[in-house]
């Protein structure tokens, strides 16, 4: 099979990872994703290497970028599911004897509502079944429904300079309608069901069409709420702006008892030693093979190296790939395309 044709396949999807000819006219692998790199591995640092056995351990688990079910992946990149990196990540620390208490590193807008959702049930089972303790940072942003996993932490600091909050739910919808008029274009749809399109971009929707997916909304926010207020029963219940999907700078958020300190990573980790009663603890990150931890500032890689085949970003298009109501703050339109750190 010439390389041509094996690079045809790849891209439709029909062979393993792309290839590439170099100038001596042989066939390389791409670069694989991080996923590829093996099981996780507890790294300690500064040094990167495997702590020492029955050594006392802190983890640190980074939580970085939008909360999706999904690999973000693009052309000639690397980057893995966040939801199923967190679950592989708690596993392996449950596995772990030495460790004494979890940090969860957050510094995300949030994300997907069934994701965020996961994350946090999956972070309560793992405190139930290893009865450790867990401390949530929070770092530039812990909004939306990064703010809803902090929740299951047994304590949430975050940094001085923290944005967090956002308890709110997004749907994002596009009328395209007139747009594609102007290419001459209309929607020629054969359905049965009369709202099986709802939501969709090539036509407006009506009163009851909204109507419908309002009620949606509030019930996803309604859960986001009764979340909250089960980790923080001392919230004012009654105080709307709360829970009317606004962000708070650390210092509002510790004034409505949103958080429980402000710090640092390192203050975080000094918390967590003390309610694992290990004041020695070392602090280790698990970590692919190929992906060293140099510091607790250390994260997993999850942006594409080439952000696709289309060079330029419309909100309604890179939206498509998002799922349908996001616990997210995201004042930029098309901060999706960012996908992780």
């Amino acid at each position: 099979m010439t390389a041509a044709i094996t690079c045809a396949l790849a891209l439709a999807g029909c062979a393993g990872p792309l290839v590439r000819v170099s100038g001596s006219g042989r066939i390389t692998p791409d670069l694989p994703s991080a996923g590829n790199g093996g099981p996780l591995h507890a790294m300690t640092v500064p040094d990167g290497t495997e702590p020492k056995p029955d050594t006392p351990l802190v983890a640190v688990v980074d939580v970085d970028g939008l909360l999706i079910n999904t690999d973000f992946v693009g052309l000639g990149s690397s980057g893995e599911n966040p939801v199923a990196l967190f679950r592989e990540r708690l596993d392996s620390i449950a596995s772990n004897p030495c460790v004494r208490a979890v940090v969860v590193r957050i510094n995300s807008p949030g994300g997907g509502v069934t994701a965020t959702d996961i994350m946090w049930h999956d972070l309560m089972r793992f405190k139930r079944c290893t009865h450790l303790p867990v401390v949530a940072c929070l770092m530039d942003v812990g909004a939306g429904g990064a703010y809803y996993l902090a929740t299951a932490a047994d304590e949430i600091v975050a940094h001085p300079t923290s944005v967090t909050g956002g308890i709110g739910v997004i749907i994002n919808l596009y009328n395209l309608q007139d747009a594609l008029q102007q290419f001459n274009i209309a929607a020629a749809p054969v359905k049965s069901g009369e709202k099986i399109d709802i939501g969709s971009p090539l036509k407006a929707m009506d009163k009851s069409q909204r109507e419908l997916l309002q009620k949606m909304a509030d019930e996803f926010h309604d859960r986001f709420r009764e979340v909250v207020l089960q980790a923080r029963p001392d919230l004012d219940a009654n105080d709307k702006q709360l829970f009317d999907g606004r962000v708070f700078t650390a210092r509002e958020a510790l004034e409505r008892r949103l958080i429980d300190a402000t710090g640092y990573l390192d203050d975080a980790v000094c918390i967590a030693r003390r309610l694992g009663q290990s004041n020695c603890a070392q602090v280790v990150l698990f970590h692919r093979a190929a992906d060293q931890a140099h510091s607790p500032y250390s994260i997993t890689p999850n942006v594409p190296i080439a952000p696709g085949l289309i060079p330029f970003s419309l909100p309604g298009y890179d939206r498509t790939r998002l799922p349908g109501f996001l616990y997210l703050w995201q004042p930029e339109p098309t901060m999706e395309r960012l996908s992780g750190k």
